[in-house]
């Protein structure tokens, strides 16, 4: 096989039911971990294990909170819009970016500034 490791690894990562089912939710809105295991009808266990492994690819944020107890806690929000995944000469390029513009005035002004240079 002669897959990148990287790529190969977040293939296998999306390909999780439990991970696409956090992501899913937590695109929505943030959410603790217990908050996850009950919207998503997964173990506590479970869903901290793959949290960290979001988090670790960067496609989960993780913001620290304070209960009104005084407790720590954290959020999880999605932190990617568009995942694409390429097949180019027998090696698969997993792109991982902002939801693509949809009305035609938006994708023009990211192609005028594309075309100019901004990053705006």
């Amino acid at each position: 096989m002669c897959e990148d490791s990287a790529s190969r690894k977040l293939l296998s990562l999306l390909g999780d039911e439990h991970v696409q089912a956090i992501l899913s939710v937590t695109s929505e809105q943030p959410m603790s971990a217990n908050e996850l295991s009950d919207a998503c009808g997964i173990s506590l266990p479970t869903v901290y294990r793959r949290l960290e492994e979001l988090v670790e690819h960067d496609l989960l944020s993780e913001q620290n909170k304070i209960a009104s107890d005084g407790n720590h806690y954290k959020t999880y929000e999605a932190a990617v819009e568009r995942i694409g995944v390429r097949l180019h000469q027998g090696q698969f390029d997993v792109d991982i970016g902002e939801q693509p513009p949809t009305d035609a005035p938006e994708r023009f002004n990211r192609l005028w500034d594309d075309i100019r240079g901004d990053d705006s």
